[in-house]
């Protein structure tokens, strides 16, 4: 049994057209879409903008309903579950988003922003302020950060800093699975190796599974098993990563790698 299973994963929007909104027609987000991936495994997944990637992302989050298909996360189908159940399900998968300052709260120190993500798997730590502090302490030391920083706010650090807390905000509630819509999109070249390195590391330690999703072959290459194409809501094309790269097989693919800059 695969660790996490999309089944015909289907999500379409209606827009409406026409001067006064009278006619509509219907957007096919994500079309029909069925994958598989096992524990520990890190899939790629890429595509032009507007393929329908961060839709996908969003349905595996259960952050939209799907209007059809199901995803099942270690043989439970998640939409079979109450609203009560989903919530505690959700610490088992977290999301890293595109932009770190975007995504973390500008009012809210460092302490605070991972305290409370621990605090949603350890509640007993809220009667324990020094068992805390060590926990805030030890998520930041994971992922390359020094912990004397632990009062600062976002602003007060640099992107890739704040993208390094925004990974260990999503390793608070010790999910398995991590979804990583665009994480290194919006950080430097230098810096985006950096935050590579430290996913794929905390794959190895804590045996995550991941979905990474980019736009950039190179980038998704370097860090994933597997790779998926998508284009226009579906899936045209999945293998390994070299076979994906050596011999792509659909249009799409040829045109992604052909976007890749060469040095000359």
């Amino acid at each position: 049994m695969s660790y996490l299973e999309l089944q015909n994963l289907t999500k379409h929007f209606t827009k409406r057209e026409g001067w006064i909104g009278s006619g509509t027609t219907t957007v096919k987000a994500v079309d029909d879409v069925s994958l598989r991936i096992e524990k520990g495994e890190i899939l790629g997944l890429v595509g032009e903008s507007g393929c329908g990637k961060s839709t996908l992302s969003r349905l595996v989050m259960q952050l939209l309903t799907p209007t059809s298909g199901s995803v099942v996360l270690e043989g439970e189908r998640l939409a079979d579950l109450p609203p009560n159940e989903i919530r505690k399900r959700r610490r088992d998968f977290q999301m890293i988003f595109q932009d770190p300052y975007a995504s973390l709260n500008p009012r809210m120190t460092v302490f605070s922003t991972l305290s409370e993500a621990i605090l949603t798997r350890k509640t007993e730590l809220k009667s324990d302020r020094k068992g805390l502090e060590a926990a805030v302490s030890g998520l930041m030391e994971r992922v390359g950060l020094d912990s004397r920083y632990i009062r600062k706010y976002p602003h007060e650090f640099s992107g890739g800093q704040r993208q390094r807390i925004a990974i260990a905000r999503a390793l608070g509630p010790e999910p398995k699975l991590i979804l990583a819509d665009e994480p290194v999109s919006a950080l430097d070249v230098s810096i985006q190796s950096q935050i590579l390195n430290l996913l794929r590391e905390l794959r190895d330690e804590l045996e995550l599974t991941m979905i990474f999703i980019s736009h950039d072959l190179s980038v998704v290459r370097y860090i994933a098993d597997r790779i998926a194409v998508m284009d226009e809501g579906k899936i045209v094309e999945i293998g390994e990563s070299d076979a994906v790269f050596d011999s792509p097989q659909s249009e799409t693919t040829k045109l992604l790698l052909s976007a890749i800059p060469q040095i000359r």
